[in-house]
């Protein structure tokens, strides 16, 4: 019977292993990694990640994301490629091939066929002399010490340095490309993820959703005003139309502290000439973050110059 203590030494050992795999990749970025990252980028058509087995897992995992971070991207599985889906490469295409052992059958099989059709050829594998380095463009070297596996045959070191190679190929490749959190936005619409990539636009009041009032109103306009949209501030525009100031609950609660006569004043006298805005093209994000940083519950979304264009209020992040 094997004890929960051996289980925990156990699961330490691989962690301390697979840790280390991953470690010793940065010591192999070097100048082959730079031209592999600068022929995906120029690559015309798409990039096409093979791999057998568990390689293959990563393989498709790797596509994904290239595909989720803006390089056209699909994963094809060598054994049916040579059963006709190799119909998929084009010679435009740049084609990332994953073996540990760079021997594996069923992606070497395929091989002479993407040649014959003139695609480039990226290499992950742990063994530089392989058959497939050899027949590669680029090679990257994803060399482990050991597999984690105590019998030393389940892939496992392996395949998590062939994950993390594949992750930096990719982030990469994103870095070089100026791909943004709105570039990612688009690509992402749904779940959670998608809703906080959402532009403010989307999700803010707008029209006569937005409470306001004029720089030259009474201070009774501007409660009304405040009591009546329940958003717990007003904007306040100048004679121009353009935002001027924004009166809030609480700079109304401070001044009646100091200002019995506060009913008289205009808005233009007590608003706060600064008031916490937000571009309508930002993301969800970004306004959940204002919100927290300013300890605020509204922004006034503006475009330029000064132009009033909406409000967010707090409840319309929480119901995202």
């Amino acid at each position: 019977m094997v004890n929960n203590a051996r289980l925990i030494k156990e699961a330490k050992r691989v962690l301390r292993i697979e840790s280390e795999a991953v470690k010793t990749l940065v010591s192999s970025i070097n100048s082959d990694f730079v031209k592999a990252v600068n022929l995906l980028y120029s690559c015309k058509g798409r990039v096409i990640v093979t791999g057998m087995g568990k390689a293959g897992i990563i393989a498709r995992k790797a596509a994904s994301t290239f595909a989720s971070t803006g390089t056209p991207a699909l994963f094809l599985h060598p054994a049916e490629g040579v059963h006709g889906d190799l119909g998929t490469v084009m010679s435009r295409d740049v084609v990332v091939m994953i073996s540990n052992s760079g021997e594996t059958e069923e992606v070497l099989e395929i091989i002479p066929a993407i040649k014959r059709i003139g695609a480039k050829l990226i290499s992950l594998t742990g063994v530089a002399n392989s058959t497939l380095a050899k027949n590669s463009d680029i090679t990257l070297k994803v060399a482990v010490k050991e597999e984690a596996c105590p019998l030393g045959l389940a892939p496992t070191a392996s395949t998590t340095a062939q994950l993390a190679m594949s992750d930096a190929l990719a982030v990469a490749l994103l870095v070089k490309r100026g791909f943004k959190e709105k570039d990612y936005a688009f690509l992402h619409p749904a779940g959670s993820l998608g809703r906080k990539l959402t532009a403010v636009e989307e999700i803010m009041r707008k029209g006569t959703e937005i409470p306001v009032v004029n720089g030259s109103d009474s201070m009774e306009t501007a409660i009304v005003e405040i009591t009546g949209k329940k958003m717990g501030c007003t904007a306040v525009l100048d004679h121009s139309g353009k935002l001027a100031g924004i009166i809030t609950d609480q700079d109304l609660r401070n001044r009646l502290k100091s200002d019995k006569n506060i009913l008289k004043r205009r808005a233009r006298e007590v608003m706060n000439p600064n008031p916490k805005t937000i571009s309508k093209d930002a993301l969800v994000s970004e306004a959940i973050r204002m919100t927290e940083e300013k300890s605020i519950s509204t922004l006034l979304v503006v475009g330029k110059p000064r132009q009033l264009l909406g409000i967010v209020h707090l409840h319309d992040l929480l119901k995202l």
